[in-house]
């Protein structure tokens, strides 16, 4: 008796190690599974989260015998990995400095790029609507700002977009003034668009598995199909471990067929972000419709674990792309992973936008409503200068677009990239000012110059202190197929308006830097409030058709009870 039971100890452990190892070899092959080819009908390969596992177990080999293994812990180790990570906070957002007041009469030139992306403002929602307070870094504000439509005059000249200026008191310090500038790109031509070459580029690793993620990619890339014509063509590349062709270069009317081959792609693996983008820009060239609009359209969490992977790598990839004419679009999806600073990098360096989907209805807003304009592109490297006349403007900061920063120089410089606006796109900047004369707190010290009297400077602005101008701004931008930049120069007259009486989009883009102001602690927030932003808010409405501006108000509303 006392055999058998030994015997039947040892052929429990062997079937236990058995077990163990056939359930460890089937995670990292389910893992690894759907996307491990270069190309339809490619050898496949094996991943390298699977083969270092597989090299792991045999190092311990060597260490204890077979019997001895823990198994169950080295699964455990090995192909949870990817799920510990998702279930821990590993979000990435680059420190934010916030732009400073500056001396006009030291520094009279502001220059920056314009930005349309609004991928802060939908982020922050999800943090917000999930019952927390977003990041502080995470905040962007002039992509709060941009996240909404406003009612700009339409552009009747030559140029493809129309300036707006407007200034008046700031509502948070009433000593500062808030000056308002607004572009406005022309409309699509519906009747006559020019055809799409399109390759959706989807993130499909281990991380991407969550509902919020691939499965919202899938609905959100056939509201897009919806909106194609019969000209207009779209690919499909996929990567995990390695990135493969899903679907060739096909017609947007064989919508069958496409959505098939977006249906057919699942998650797992590790993250080959790297190869995937230069698989995707190489289709894309290949496929290239002169005239026409090409385009990646980057699904992923930002996760690039595996391959070129560096921020500075991909930028420097995807920045060498940009002259083969081919445009990048960058949607986010999910939490936990999420990789802000490195997609907002790419889609700067593709001539791209930046979107963040963090619900359905943000994929209706992006994919059907937006996208179409988005993907036309009616001015490049469109940059902003302001000169501010020192006898008027004591000092002035501009609020938000700290990553768009220009030097003064880089204005007239038609070899610097700058942002593009899309077709029917809107693009809004605030500056908030010190008038001359007003004692403020944020007033830089600077000790009088030994070399060079502050009397001589002043001197030299005589002229300007006869002039009733509050600033001049000035705008370049280049056609989408020319290299030389076309000047627009806009001077603004100091015409000081209540604040009551500005125009809708003065008072609601005011309510909604505020509110940025607010989440990021600005040094800068002087009097700033919740109920004064709901206040402002509610009182510039607009026409609101989609509701968002009613939705941002009841954000303030649940940002106000988080923050008692």
């Amino acid at each position: 008796m006392k055999e058998l039971k030994k015997s039947l100890r040892q052929f429990s452990k062997v079937v236990l190690v058995a077990s163990s190892t056939l359930f460890f070899v089937a995670c990292n092959s389910y893992k690894t599974s759907n996307y491990d080819t270069l190309k339809e009908g490619g050898e496949g390969e094996k991943s390298p989260t699977m083969t270092n596992s597989i090299t792991r177990v045999k190092s311990e080999k060597k260490k204890k015998t077979s019997s001895e293994i823990d198994y169950t812990q080295v699964v455990e180790e090995e192909y949870y990995s990817d799920d510990e990570r998702m279930s821990q906070n590993r979000e990435e957002y680059q420190k934010q400095i916030e732009n400073k007041f500056i001396q006009s009469l030291k520094e009279p030139l502001s220059t920056f790029s314009i930005d349309v992306d609004n991928a802060s403002y939908s982020n922050a929602r999800r943090f917000i609507q999930s019952g927390q307070l977003p990041n502080s870094d995470a905040v962007r504000i002039e992509e709060f700002i941009n996240y909404f439509d406003y009612d700009y005059k339409k552009p009747t000249g030559k140029h493809p977009f129309s300036v707006s200026t407007e200034i008046s008191t700031a509502p948070w310090n009433e000593k500062h003034k808030l000056v308002h500038v607004g572009i406005q790109g022309k409309d699509l031509d519906y009747d006559n668009l020019a055809p799409s070459n399109l390759v959706f580029l989807i993130d499909a690793s281990g991380s991407m598995s969550a509902q919020n993620k691939l499965p919202l990619l899938r609905s959100s890339l056939k509201l897009l199909l919806s909106q194609l014509g019969k000209n207009d063509r779209i690919a499909i590349v996929a990567y995990a471990g390695a990135a493969g062709l899903v679907l060739e270069s096909t017609p947007a009317t064989e919508k069958d067929k496409i959505i098939k081959a977006l249906d057919a792609v699942s998650s797992g693996g590790s993250t080959a972000g790297g190869a995937g983008i230069q698989l995707a820009y190489s289709l894309a060239k290949d496929n290239l419709i002169k005239e026409g609009n090409n385009r990646v359209i980057l699904c992923t969490d930002g996760d690039f674990n595996v391959g070129v992977n560096s921020a500075k790598d991909l930028v420097t990839m995807i920045e060498s792309k940009r002259d083969d004419g081919i445009y990048l679009t960058v949607c986010g999806f999910g939490m936990g992973n999420y990789k802000d600073h490195q997609m907002e990098e790419l889609s700067n360096a593709g001539n791209g936008n930046y979107f963040y989907i963090d619900n359905i209805q943000e994929a209706k807003k992006v994919f059907v409503k937006q996208m179409r304009a988005t993907m036309f592109t009616i001015a490049k490297d469109v940059k902003i200068q302001i000169e501010f006349n020192p006898a008027k403007v004591s000092a002035y900061r501009l609020i938000g677009y700290e990553n768009r920063m220009l030097k003064k120089e880089d204005f007239n410089d038609d070899k610097k990239d700058a942002g593009e606006l899309g077709a029917g796109h809107t693009v809004t900047a605030l500056y908030e000012i010190i008038p001359v004369g007003v004692k403020s707190e944020f007033l830089p010290s600077v000790d009088d110059l030994r070399y060079q009297k502050e009397d001589k400077i002043k001197e030299s602005y005589k002229a300007a202190a006869s002039s009733d101008e509050l600033l001049n701004l000035k705008l370049r931008y280049k056609k989408p197929n020319e290299n030389t930049s076309n000047l627009i120069v806009n001077p603004l007259k100091d015409n000081n308006i209540k604040l009551e009486r500005t125009s809708e989009n003065f008072r609601f883009s005011a309510a909604v830097a505020e509110f940025g102001m607010l989440l990021r602690k600005s040094e800068f927030k002087s009097n700033a409030s919740y109920n004064q932003v709901i206040t402002l808010a509610k009182n510039a409405k607009g026409k609101d058709s989609e509701g968002y501006r009613s939705e941002f108000l009841k954000l303030v509303e649940s940002c106000q009870l988080m923050s008692k």
